[in-house]
C-alpha cells in the first residue's frame, strides 16, 4: 500500500535510465530546509556508496535559500551514477514529517534510506544496511552513529526492543526504512514539537514490526547549533514528553531525547 498526502508539490527534476525491476534498488531520501552549504555534502556521500542500484529522491520543503538550484545542479551533474533522480519541491513549507512522507511516496524501492541534508554516509552504509535487512525481512535496519562537526563522540543506538525505548529515543532517524512499514503505520506523523522519528519508532513497536540493529560505524551525523533538536526540540522538551507519552502510554519517559540519550 502506497499512502498519499495531499502537499501541493512540483517537480523541479528528473532522470532516469529505462526503468527496470530490480530487487536491489534503494531508494534515498533526502529532505531539505534552507541548507545550500550543507546539502552537496551529503550527496556525496551517497557518490561513495559501495551499493550501486541507488535512486535518489530530494524533497526541498519551500526552502528560502539557493537549496533547490544547488540540488538541481548536483543532480543534473552526477545523474548517470543512478538508476533515477528526483528533485521535488513543496509549495509550501510543511514540516520535516511532510516532506518525508512526499518522498516516501515517490520511492520505487522497497527500502528507503532516509538521510537529512546535513549528515552523510559512509560508504559501505546501504549495502550493509540492505543485506541485514533482506536477511531477515526486517522493517528497518539502523547502525552506530558517528556524531561530528560542534561534537564528537558515538551515538547511542542498541538493539531494537521495546523496553529500551519507554525512556528515551536511541535510534537515529538515519535509517533503512521497508516501505511497506511506513504505508502499514500511516507514515510519520506531524507533532507541533518534533520528535517524529521517535514516534515513528514507537508506531513500529505498537504494530510489532522488528527492527534490527548493524553494530557498525556507517552513519554520520552533525552537531551544529542550527540544528531542530538543539533548538526547537530542546526548549519545549516537557512538552513533547507530555504529547509522546499521550500518544504512546506504554512510555516511561524520564527525560526527552536530548543529547545525553539520543544520537
Amino acid at each position: 500500500m502506497t499512502l498519499s498526502f495531499p502537499t501541493p508539490t512540483r517537480v523541479l527534476l528528473e532522470q532516469e535510465r529505462t526503468p527496470r525491476e530490480d530487487a536491489e534498488l534503494v531508494s534515498v531520501l533526502v529532505t531539505v530546509y534552507n541548507y545550500q552549504g550543507l546539502v552537496t555534502e551529503a550527496l556525496d556521500s551517497l557518490l561513495a556508496q559501495t551499493h550501486l542500484q541507488l535512486e535518489v529522491i530530494v524533497v526541498d520543503d519551500a526552502s528560502t535559500d539557493r537549496s533547490p538550484e544547488v540540488v538541481a545542479h548536483w543532480l543534473g551533474a552526477n545523474a548517470q551514477r543512478f538508476e533515477r533522480v528526483l528533485l521535488i519541491q513543496h509549495q509550501e513549507n510543511e514540516g520535516l514529517p511532510a516532506a518525508r512522507n512526499t518522498g516516501f511516496a515517490q520511492a520505487r524501492a522497497e527500502y528507503v534510506l532516509v538521510l537529512d541534508a546535513d549528515n552523510g554516509l559512509h560508504p559501505r552504509a546501504i549495502a550493509r544496511l540492505l543485506e541485514t535487512a533482506q536477511d531477515g525481512g526486517f522493517a528497518v535496519a539502523y547502525s552506530q552513529i558517528e556524531q561530528f562537526g560542534a561534537n564528537t563522540r558515538l551515538g547511542f543506538a542498541d538493539l531494537w526492543r521495546r523496553d529500551l525505548f519507554r525512556p528515551a529515543n536511541y535510534v537515529d532517524a538515519m535509517a533503512l526504512v521497508a516501505k511497506w512499514a511506513w504505508a502499514e503505520v500511516g507514515g510519520y506523523s506531524h507533532l507541533d514539537l518534533g520528535w517524529e522519528d521517535f514516534d515513528l519508532w514507537c508506531k513500529f513497536i505498537e504494530h510489532e514490526l522488528e527492527g534490527v540493529f548493524v553494530p557498525e560505524i556507517l552513519c554520520r551525523y552533525r552537531v551544529h547549533p542550527a540544528s531542530m533538536l538543539r533548538t526547537q526540540t530542546n526548549r519545549a522538551e516537557a512538552r513533547i514528553v507530555d504529547t509522546m507519552m499521550m500518544r504512546h502510554p506504554w512510555l516511561k519517559l524520564l527525560a526527552g531525547p536530548t543529547e545525553s540519550h539520543a544520537p
